[in-house]
């Protein structure tokens, strides 16, 4: 029976309008190169090549089928945030894309929920986007973990993830943009170290950034990639708040004060990560994430989580269907 609810997958639409007046030289398109297969393409470079999974929702509810899963969260591909453009420039392609997203998922709509992007550099734009797209029909909202050199902590990102709580919007963080250099190119060691880091750092930019002090607890917010190394150096961040808490604490309390005001996905291959997540965060916290359908997510979809020896059936159910029920206010 398929009940799984996936809260970590992606989309790309089968082509998209000329965004090179809006984008500039390396503006994002898709190269088709057949029915089931193109290639995205920034500018003139090659991003990365994928397949009818992305945009066919046949496709896709034939695999979730496969998994057991009923329903799933579909994201923005995180490149196409375009927070390094002019706001007015992002807010059209968000625009663009959040409305495409919408025809992606409209052969399913009880199975396959949207979730909008916003150009999160103009707050105001990023608000009023939110607002159009939740009355068309997105169910929440995909924002990265950084907008340029300002983190979650900034005063527009704080505004606009007020603006979620106020008007009862999940939103997903994915890291995105990681730090470049000849050290991260091998072994794609940006998505297997700075990924995660990236993640890590957007926690503790909530955390000791007093964000969580500062927004209403209606807050339902999400870090992809079980967030990241966040559950292994909780113990570090906690022992530098109260040992120099003259650099570090700007949060009103230790950081282990706000580990039920956000979730994670369970996305992190291992059951011995898994477990460490679970103790950590809480039985409460960790939700089904599976980064569908790119080839580093999980398949089958939340085979770690069905198959560990540490979880009760109890918990295992939450993990599984009932935290994402609470997150996505079904």
């Amino acid at each position: 029976m398929a009940d799984l609810i996936d809260v970590h997958t992606h989309y790309v639409p089968h082509g998209w309008p000329d965004l090179s007046g809006v984008g500039g030289p390396e503006a994002p398109w898709l190269r088709i190169e057949s029915e089931a297969e193109a290639m995205i393409m920034m500018g003139s470079k090659e991003f990365r090549r994928i397949g009818a999974d992305c945009w066919d929702a046949e496709v896709r509810l034939r695999d979730m089928d496969a998994d057991g899963v009923a329903t799933q969260v579909v994201s923005p591909t995180p490149a196409f945030f375009s927070y390094g453009r002019d706001g007015a420039e992002a807010a059209k392609i968000a625009r663009i894309f959040n409305d495409l997203a919408l025809e992606i998922v409209a052969p399913a709509p009880q199975r396959l929920l949207p979730f909008c992007q916003v150009p999160l550099q103009d707050p105001d734009a990023a608000c009023r986007e939110l607002e159009r797209c939740v009355a068309a029909g997105h169910r929440g909202v995909e924002i990265g973990n950084h907008v340029g050199d300002r983190d979650l902590d900034s005063a527009g990102v704080v505004t606009f993830l007020q603006h979620c709580a106020a008007l009862d919007v999940p939103v997903f963080v994915h890291p995105w943009d990681m730090d470049n250099s000849p050290r991260l190119d091998r072994w794609m060691a940006r998505w297997l170290t700075a990924m995660p880091a990236e993640t890590h750092l957007s926690i503790l930019a909530m955390v000791l950034g007093g964000v969580f002090d500062r927004v209403d607890e209606r807050l339902r917010i999400c870090f992809a990639h079980g967030g990241g190394s966040f559950a292994f150096w909780l113990g570090r961040m906690e022992n530098a708040w109260y040992g120099r808490n003259d650099v570090i604490g700007t949060s009103l309390h230790p950081p282990s004060h706000y580990l039920d005001r956000f979730y994670v996905d369970s996305v992190v291959f291992d059951d011995r990560a898994l477990r460490l997540l679970v103790d950590t965060v809480g039985e409460d916290r960790v939700m089904i994430g599976s980064d569908y359908p790119y080839p580093l997510g999980e398949r089958p979809v939340g085979a770690v989580v069905g198959k560990s020896g540490f979880l009760g059936e109890r918990a295992r159910r939450k993990i599984e269907r009932g935290n994402a029920r609470r997150y996505l206010g079904l």
